[in-house]
């Protein structure tokens, strides 16, 4: 990056592929999987 308010800027889309779209083995699949209700959308 280059600067740190670019880099700032991509974290949180970075976050957001590395937590819910990206294929984890260990765990059968992408982290967010693995967490009920983690958007806080069923109650």
């Amino acid at each position: 990056y280059r600067s740190e308010t670019a880099r700032r800027a991509a974290l949180p889309a970075w976050l957001h592929t590395y937590n819910h779209h990206r294929h984890h083995t260990a765990l059968g699949g992408p982290p967010a999987s693995r967490v009920p209700n983690l958007s806080g959308q069923n109650t």
